[in-house]
């Protein structure tokens, strides 16, 4: 039982691995993540402001891990070009679009008014 657990976390690792390995935008994802995270820290925001930046990072994270999974089963389903797996790996990006523009807007304000606070 609690080798299947172990295993379980460690296949989970591998896709990370994988997903910083292979994907230019996870790793962009990832310095954002890091920026803003040693921003909340410095400028010590509260725990529902660490709250929504954690909710918000990680919808990204998932939107980008799901992205890259559904793109790899389109390439292995349909190695040839084909309009709907074209369809399909596009609303996967617009996914991670639309949750970092959401992600963008939650650290705007939480961060935001602090950060010009200090500026002026």
């Amino acid at each position: 039982m609690i080798h299947g657990r172990i295993a379980s976390f460690t296949h989970a690792f591998r896709g990370v691995g994988a997903l910083l390995a292979t994907q230019p935008n996870a790793r962009i994802h990832l310095a954002a993540s890091a920026l803003v995270l040693g921003l909340a820290a410095v400028l010590r925001v509260s725990a529902s402001e660490w709250a929504a930046l954690a909710l918000a990072i990680a919808l990204v994270w998932v939107a980008e891990a799901l992205n890259t999974a559904i793109e790899a089963l389109c390439d292995v389903a349909s190695p040839r070009p084909h309009p709907l797996v074209r369809r399909a790996k596009d609303v996967a990006a617009a996914a991670v679009l639309c949750a970092a523009a959401g992600a963008v807007a939650v650290a705007i304000a939480v961060l935001g008014p602090r950060l010009l606070a200090l500026a002026g």
